[in-house]
């Protein structure tokens, strides 16, 4: 079986964190002085900083978080929207609190001390380009996408992809899954005990009630001879029935229907009202996400087509593909795809409903989380967290790709039919279809 879509399981993180305890890596190197070596390696050939790239689009882009219903059984996602400019706009952090990192840890297989300051260290500082709790701007009817993340992720590691999708007049909202494939997502529960009331993290999970409490749900690891299928396959159904959930209340917020967000905030939900087009939604998602955009596309017609990026399509039940009826845009990197796994996204080939595939040369699965912007060209490339495309390039090329596809199967009036030939691959950078050669007997 093909290990698959760990976000960062090869990251520079795990190599310092496995160096750092062996006594060759300290035999030259003092404790207190191990993170220089990160430093020089992280040095970007870049003109930019690292960091997250802002969106290119005519809007400015804010987000907030939602979270209705309290239990595990709730829906929880981050959402990005075009808004209204203000002058030094509060930027989230991109890792909202250190649960998350405990997570990554927890996933890597790494000793959660060290890793959390490692972590902190590299990325702590970290911004999401877009305006906390910012003004809602009104202008028309915004279409609408959902984003699934990969196994491993979270809801806020996708936010270069969503931020340039708001930019450019899309409400997205990205999910954070509570099936045990997140890093780490929490929930909340009623408190009974007086005196053990344990504290919010960080101020953006702090619930409205003071009677609720965190609770914690980190990654769910195979079990020692588990077989893994069943186990994904339950996964991804999940995913697509908090996907449609998610959807589901930005039909109430849009109707004009109260939605209670159990988390403290600024954000007015009732500012949206009438401002969905919910005749225009897609699904989107990354990985084991999109695997989950398949399933929607399975499970819900509202869904009116579906772009996947770097697709791993071993969760999914094959029964379930002639039911897929809707447009489907599969978005690859180059050195992530193998025979197995295109056989099968070739499976939904039809000669009816439209499907796409392009590749993009030189990158590598990690090219479409926001790692590969935060790490250094030799480092990253190292990692895997940076092929050896340029990150800027590559997913401007995947956004713009997007774009052009969104247009033509959601009939918007835009001009993102510009970008139209690198749905066919057309460009220097793409190959139409796949780089993957198969065999003649396999199709």
């Amino acid at each position: 079986m093909y290990s698959v879509g760990r976000l960062v399981q090869l990251t520079l993180v795990k190599k310092i964190y496995e160096w750092s305890k062996s006594t060759s890596g300290l035999k030259f190197i003092p404790k207190w002085n191990w993170l220089a070596v990160f430093t020089m390696g992280n040095s970007s050939g870049h003109n930019n900083t690292m960091s997250i790239p802002p969106g290119k689009g005519p809007h400015q882009v804010g987000c907030t978080d939602l979270m209705v219903g309290h239990t595990v059984h709730g829906t929880f996602l981050r959402l990005y929207y075009p808004c209204q400019a203000s002058e030094n706009p509060q930027l989230p952090d991109w890792v909202p609190c250190r649960e998350y990192f405990n997570g990554l840890a927890d996933f890597m297989k790494m000793n959660r001390a060290l890793s959390e300051r490692i972590f902190n260290y590299l990325f702590g500082n970290c911004k999401t380009p877009a305006a906390w709790n910012a003004s809602f701007k009104r202008d028309g009817k915004y279409p609408v996408i959902i984003f699934s993340h990969g196994l491993g992720a979270f809801r806020t590691l996708y936010s270069a992809i969503c931020v340039e999708l708001a930019s450019q007049g899309f409400i997205v909202a990205s999910v954070e899954h509570r099936d045990e494939s997140s890093s780490a997502t929490f929930y909340f529960r009623e408190h009974t005990e007086p005196g053990t009331k344990k504290h919010p993290s960080c101020d953006i999970a702090k619930p409205v009630s003071d009677n609720l409490e965190e609770v914690w749900m980190y990654y769910r690891p195979l079990k020692s001879g588990e077989n893994e299928f069943p186990l994904r396959n339950k996964q991804v159904k999940q995913r697509a029935d908090e996907c449609i959930r998610a959807l589901d209340i930005l039909f109430d917020i849009n109707s004009g229907k109260s939605v209670e967000n159990v988390l403290q905030c600024d954000f007015d939900l009732s500012t949206m009202e009438n401002s969905m087009d919910l005749c225009r939604i897609a699904i989107m998602g990354h990985s084991f996400g999109g695997a989950t955009v398949i399933e929607c596309l399975c499970k819900d017609v509202k869904f009116k087509c579906g772009v996947a990026l770097d697709t791993w399509m071993f969760p999914l039940d094959e029964e379930i593909f002639p039911g897929v009826k809707q447009p489907i845009f599969f978005i690859n990197s180059e050195k992530f795809q193998w025979i197995g796994n295109i056989i099968r996204m070739k499976k939904l080939d039809s000669a009816i409903f439209p499907r796409k595939m392009i590749t993009i040369k030189g990158t590598v699965h990690q090219s479409f989380p926001d790692f590969t912007f935060l790490t250094g060209n030799w480092i990253g490339r190292l990692m895997k967290l940076k092929g050896e495309i340029d990150p800027h390039i590559a997913l401007d090329l995947s956004n713009k790709a997007t774009l052009a596809f969104l247009q033509r199967h959601l009939n918007m009036d835009r001009d993102f039919n510009q970008w139209d030939p690198l749905i066919d691959g057309k460009d220097d950078n793409l190959i139409p279809g796949t780089n993957i050669t198969i065999p003649q007997s396999s199709i």
